[in-house]
């Protein structure tokens, strides 16, 4: 937790600092209160009640409170500000963060997970920050300050005040030894909810097609009956507070009273009227002290799971970027061009290697396509390239320099890159288009006309009423496949990138389109360094160069006619898509 503070900025420790001065004000104020009702009550029991006297301390009390409540509004400002800024500061910092993982950390947290972190996680330390500075600098002032004034008083009241004290840290404890542990699995299965949850909403046309509706609802039923049975076992410790707390303090008001009676009674004649006094003064002061106790242990309802959030916060900010950023190369002359020499890799914690030992060039200009059965490798060796991963063994070179050498910002202005599954975010078409717009550069109509025509979207785009301002909703679940895989090889064309990968992002296309696609990249991008991946021979038939892989190994490399008569897969391949007639 005191990690995250850290993340505090000037302005804000400037404002606790205030906060903390003025709160001491405020407790001073607050503690002059006894002392004026005992100056009122010694009047009332020596002179009968003076009005001038008794109206001057009233005015004085009067004063007293509601400059209390002025200060108590003025802190609270404060310290909403500080904790709406420290919350801002934190997801602005995990989100940066998360920005920065790879692949791999992204799979080591889950999406879910990093979901919660950022939002509900954040959330309940906010919260804790919001209540917990004014409580933790209020209530320790408080009973310190209280305790002093009320030390030299009778013995027998400070023995009833710390019994009560007692009590209450005792019912402390057994929140904090039972609740805290809890939190933490609150937490994991908050996670939980969230994925499940963020699966059913993706997945809702799948499950409405298989009837799984009742299924989905027992899954998600499971998880959140867990949660649900532990926010109630929580509650349940949590709810012995607030009783108890009351409990104490009425018992502790009535045993101040009662040990006042026996106490005046056996007083002589002259001390009756001080000691009346003084129990007046000591009930309040003793209130005070276990209202600030009581506070304490509010702080203890929440801190609990605010640590363990800021645990988990604290985790996604100090794990370390598997993907380090390069020096940067200057002065590069080649556009382009890459190769790769023996390259392998395996997932972190895997003992089995997906790439095993893999080597081929690319020139500048040339089309380069990777075939092969499911799970042979091919999208993890292109996910290579823009550094999604890193390799395992061998080198990776651009334009003769190794990837590693770039800056992740460089790797990525060279490359444009096209997912398996087509991205889009809600929007326009035109801010999806423009979504890698290099130092907020705005894409002309010219320019956003250009790239669609050669991805085959301009006609489809130019149909619809708004044309480029046409909405695009979450995911694009408002267009077909065809039409966001094309969308999404436009927005990478708008970069003009010297490389471009298509991890097989030509399979929702017709074969029409698919061919006009393929022609039009080859006439208006025969400059770029064309990088495919794909299940179709057709796809890649014309390719400069096919490598073929299997269980990660290349098993064969050369142009569609070579590899037919030489490499015993690929022809497996070809005959189980294309008829003799259609191969010749």
């Amino acid at each position: 937790m005191f990690r995250l503070f850290k993340n505090l900025t000037k302005k804000d420790l400037t404002m606790i600092f205030a906060s903390v001065i003025l709160i001491i004000v405020q407790v001073w104020l607050d503690l002059k209160l006894p002392g004026y009702m005992k100056q009122i009550t010694e009047n009332l029991v020596t002179t009968g009640g003076a009005k001038t006297i008794i109206l001057n301390y009233g005015i004085k009390m009067l004063a007293c409170a509601l400059s209390v409540a002025l200060l108590a509004i003025i802190v609270g400002f404060l310290i909403a500000k500080v904790s709406a800024s420290f919350g801002t500061v934190l997801r602005t910092k995990v989100f940066d963060k998360v920005q920065g993982f790879s692949l791999a950390e992204i799979n080591k947290f889950s999406t879910a997970s990093l979901i919660t972190r950022s939002t509900n996680d954040i959330i309940q330390v906010q919260n804790t920050v919001a209540m917990g500075l004014q409580v933790l600098i209020r209530a320790p002032i408080m009973a310190i300050w209280a305790i002093v004034e009320i030390v030299n008083k009778s013995w027998q009241w400070s023995i009833a005040t710390s019994v009560a004290v007692m009590v209450i840290l005792l019912l402390i404890s057994i929140v904090t030894i039972f609740a805290i542990p809890r939190f933490k699995v609150i937490q994991k299965q908050t996670d939980d909810l969230n994925r499940v949850t963020r699966e059913n909403i993706l997945g809702t046309r799948v499950i409405r097609a298989y009837n799984a509706e009742e299924y989905e609802e027992n899954r998600f039923e499971g998880v959140n009956g867990k949660l649900t049975n532990t926010h109630l076992f929580v509650s349940r410790i949590m709810a012995l507070l607030s009783p108890g707390m009351n409990l104490v303090m009425s018992g502790l008001t009535l045993a101040i009273y009662w040990i006042g009676v026996i106490i005046i009674n056996n007083a002589g004649l002259i001390q009756k009227a001080g000691l009346f006094s003084d129990m007046m003064a000591y009930s309040q002061y003793a209130t005070r002290v276990i209202m600030a106790f009581i506070m304490l242990a509010l702080i203890f309802i929440i801190l609990p799971r605010a640590i363990v959030s800021a645990n988990r916060i604290n985790e996604v900010l100090s794990t370390s970027e598997t993907i380090k950023n390069g020096a940067g190369v200057n002065g590069k002359t080649k556009c382009g061009e890459i190769e790769f020499i023996n390259v392998s890799f395996k997932y972190p914690d895997a003992e089995e290697y997906i790439i095993k030992d893999v080597s081929f060039k690319a020139k500048m200009g040339e089309t380069i396509a990777f075939i092969g059965s499911t799970g042979s490798g091919k999208s993890t060796l292109i996910n290579l390239i823009p550094r999604f991963y890193d390799t395992s063994e061998g080198q990776i070179l651009i334009d003769g320099e190794d990837i590693k050498n770039y800056t992740l910002e460089q790797i990525h202005n060279i490359v444009g890159y096209i997912s398996q599954n087509a991205i889009l975010f809600s929007g326009t078409i035109e801010s999806n288009l423009s979504v890698g717009a290099n130092d907020k550069k705005q894409y002309s109509v010219e320019e956003l006309d250009n790239v669609t025509k050669i991805s085959q979207c301009y006609d489809f785009i130019k149909s619809k009423k708004e044309e480029y301002k046409s909405e695009v909703t979450q995911g694009g679940s408002n267009l077909s496949g065809g039409q966001k895989q094309r969308l999404s090889i436009a927005r990478a064309l708008l970069r003009n990138p010297e490389i471009l990968i298509f991890d097989d992002s030509f399979s929702a296309l017709d074969y029409k389109t698919d061919y006009s696609l393929r022609q039009s990249l080859k006439e208006k991008c025969g400059g770029v360094t064309k990088i495919f991946v794909a299940q179709r021979v057709g796809t890649i038939k014309d390719a400069d160069n096919i490598i073929v892989l299997d269980n990660g190994c290349v098993v064969g490399s050369g142009k569609h006619d070579w590899l037919l008569d030489n490499c015993e897969v690929y022809k497996e391949i070809v005959l189980s898509q294309l008829s003799e007639e259609e191969i010749k």
